[in-house]
């Protein structure tokens, strides 16, 4: 085969691998030429080649073309936007003449208990010159008569009604005591329940700083590794999986007694040798309280109407194989301290002592500690009404809501009789002084 046949072929065989339309041209001008010169062998190269070259090119794969576009369904007709019901504040400005009974409260009856407010409010902003004023005027009489008070206060203060979020105002009253119960310094029959002090383990969670939502919340906890995780149970505290070892201020010879004490959050415990203990609380696991007297209902224990402390406390008697379980249901447990002996009423929240019948428990997320209320209601499972001024100095795990009071009637088992049989609805004004802005 001549160089230049080898040539041809070499040329046409790399435009056959790679083809192109210069490639095919150029085929032609190749055969006219070399192929009358050739060997028949050429030739059947050649026609191989020319065959090679009529050969199609493979189809090109088409893309499908998309379907139709299906049209949009119709919308429905969007319903028009409601407008949000206006929020009701907590606090709106009221009149002295609002408040029912307010001629006719012996108001020095609660002189005491405010001038008691003022001891922990003096040095506020909005409260130091109405505590001065109100100092400056003990020390010019003995005691002011209800007519003296009452002019000071409306000299001082303007009440605001107290409303719900729904708007409504009314709410839950409810009562509370300061209970005695019997107790050893060391374990021992009868005496086998213990009232602790905190452990060493609880934690106070405060995030005010970075979760201001928090501020009101009682967050406690403990450490597990690197994690705060929720401190015990009530259940876990009492089976002995807390560190609480240790940590006993006293034995009593009641659990449910002591139960209705931790309720309460506070009390005396009369040792056999006369000597008595004053218990305050001191701190809480940080488990929301769960009502036993409604698991008792609920489970068709108890009737409603008999779901009073003293109801229960005859059921814990008739039941005591029960009676673990029935308190393990409120998983919330509190703490005590031991405080100094006193003739005064046990301390509330404020740090003041609480007086019998002019004390009450609020929810300090709507009502100030401190600041004297109003209050509307009636007599424990009556109609008679109960209508006075009253001091808010304590708060509670169970209180909870604007419209919400817990009534301290006393110490004592006919204290203690009036506060288990309370329940009824009322209505609150708090009464701010004239130098705080308005609400």
């Amino acid at each position: 085969m001549s160089a230049a046949i080898a040539s041809a072929i070499a040329i046409s065989t790399r435009m056959i691998q790679k083809p192109s339309m210069r490639a095919l041209h150029c085929i032609p001008m190749v055969l006219k030429l070399r192929v009358s010169k050739q060997r028949p062998i050429v030739a059947y190269a050649l026609a191989a080649l020319l065959a090679a070259c009529a050969a199609k090119p493979p189809p090109v794969a088409q893309t499908p073309a998309c379907p139709a576009a299906v049209p949009c369904p119709v919308c429905p007709a969007c319903p028009e936007a409601r407008p949000e019901p206006p929020k009701v504040p907590t606090l709106s400005p009221a009149s002295f003449d609002d408040l029912p009974g307010w001629r006719t409260d012996d108001l020095a009856q609660a002189w005491s208990a405010f001038r008691a407010s003022c001891r922990a409010l003096r040095f506020r902003e909005h409260w130091r010159a109405t505590c001065e004023r109100a100092s400056g005027m003990q020390a010019g009489m003995e005691a002011p008569d209800a007519g003296a008070v009452r002019a000071f206060l409306e000299a001082n203060f303007v009440p605001y009604r107290v409303a719900n979020g729904d708007g409504t105002t009314q709410g839950l009253v409810t009562g509370y005591y300061e209970p005695r119960l019997r107790g050893a310094r060391a374990r021992g029959a009868p005496y086998l329940h213990p009232l602790y002090a905190p452990p060493d383990d609880l934690l106070v969670i405060d995030l005010a700083a970075v979760a201001p939502e928090t501020k009101n919340m009682r967050l406690r906890g403990r450490l597990d590794g690197r994690r705060v995780v929720p401190y015990f149970s009530r259940a876990e505290i009492e089976n002995g999986t807390a560190q609480v070892a240790g940590k006993e201020i006293v034995y009593v010879d009641d659990a449910i007694e002591a139960f209705f004490l931790q309720i309460q959050g506070s009390g005396r415990v009369r040792l056999d040798s006369g000597e008595e203990l004053r218990i305050g609380y001191a701190d809480q696991n940080g488990h929301a309280y769960q009502s036993i007297g409604r698991y008792l209902v609920e489970s068709g224990e108890l009737k409603l109407g008999e779901a009073s402390m003293q109801g229960i406390q005859a059921w814990a008697r008739a039941n005591p194989a029960r009676l673990g379980e029935l308190l393990n249901r409120n998983p919330s447990y509190v703490f005590f301290r031991e405080l100094p002996s006193a003739d005064t009423g046990p301390l509330g929240a404020l740090g003041v002592p609480l007086t019998a019948e002019r004390s009450i428990a609020v929810d300090p997320r709507f009502v100030p500690l401190g600041a004297p209320v109003y209050l509307a209601t009636t007599r424990p499972n009556s109609d008679v009404p109960l209508e006075r001024l009253v001091i808010a100095q304590d708060t509670g795990g169970a209180i909870r809501g604007a419209v919400r009071a817990d009534f301290f009637w006393g110490t004592g088992p006919e204290a203690g009789s009036l506060a288990g049989r309370m329940r009824q609805q009322g209505r609150m004004w708090v009464l701010l002084p004239r130098e705080m802005p308005a609400p």
